[in-house]
Formats: C-alpha cells, sequence, structure tokens
C-alpha cells in the first residue's frame, strides 16, 4: 500500500503555462499533477494534488495532514513569504514537510527571497522548474524511510 503525500500549491499556481511562462515555463497544472503522481508513484507513495487561491484553505489542508501523519510538499506561492498562519499551521505537522518553488526565489525580487515556511520546513528545493517537485518527493520518501 503506498504512503499518501499531499502536494499543496497556493495562490497562482492553478494558472501555471498563463502566468509568466518566462518564469514559469509553458507546462500546465495538469502538467505538474501528472509529473507528481508518476514521480510519486515512483518512490511507493501516492500523491494527493491539490491548489487553492484561498488561504484558508490551504490551512485546513495543512490541518488534515497534521491530524493524519500526512507528509507535505508544498509550494505556498506568494503566501510563502507573509502567511504566519500558514507557518503557526505547518509547526503542527507530524511527519516531513518539503517547501518546494519552481523558480529560484533567492535570485528574484528581494521580498522573494524571505520565507517564512523554512523555518518550519525540513528542506526546500527551487528553481529546478517542475523538477522541483520531483526532487521534493523523493527527499520525502527518503526522510520517511530514515524516520524511526
Amino acid at each position: 500500500m503506498s504512503r499518501r503525500v499531499l502536494v499543496l500549491n497556493g495562490p497562482n499556481l492553478g494558472r501555471l503555462g498563463k502566468r509568466e511562462p518566462s518564469v514559469y515555463g509553458t507546462a500546465t497544472y495538469a502538467d505538474l499533477v501528472k509529473l507528481c503522481e508518476t514521480a510519486a508513484a515512483e518512490v511507493g507513495m501516492a500523491a494527493d494534488v491539490r491548489q487553492t487561491d484561498y488561504e484558508g484553505e490551504l490551512l485546513t489542508w495543512v490541518y488534515e495532514a497534521c491530524d493524519e501523519g500526512l507528509p507535505i510538499v508544498l509550494n505556498a506561492g506568494a503566501l510563502t513569504h507573509y502567511s504566519l498562519a500558514l507557518m503557526d499551521a505547518l509547526k503542527m505537522r507530524t511527519a516531513p514537510l518539503v517547501e518546494v518553488h519552481i523558480s529560484n526565489i533567492a535570485a528574484r525580487e528581494g521580498f522573494r527571497h524571505e520565507s517564512v515556511i523554512t523555518p518550519v520546513a525540513d528542506g526546500v528545493i527551487a528553481g529546478f522548474g517542475f523538477a522541483s517537485y520531483t526532487l521534493a518527493l523523493r527527499a520525502v520518501a527518503g526522510l520517511l524511510e530514515n524516520s524511526p
């Protein structure tokens, strides 16, 4: 039986393929979902990929992960930089958390350099396009394998 992993995506990620193709590429959100499902299966997990433009909905999903002991791969979009509510919710996690970004946020505008998620995550993968998600799913699988 595969271990379920939540792959959570915040604001604007549903617009992939249309939003700033020079930064995020031309592949769509549907392409990302397929990639995550395939990559998760390759490491013995089942990816439950979700996207919302609403902070409260994202928080509800984080609570679900906390209550059910589910690992999280999280691209919080712009919420990465200022959502203290999201950071506080993630502090309650009971399984691995990997923060992920399609672009290299450290090489972009100054406000993107700060993440309130990073201090509560097991790790951060950024700048590898959609492959960031594949790497994050592999990292989660490794963290689960090495946990007591």
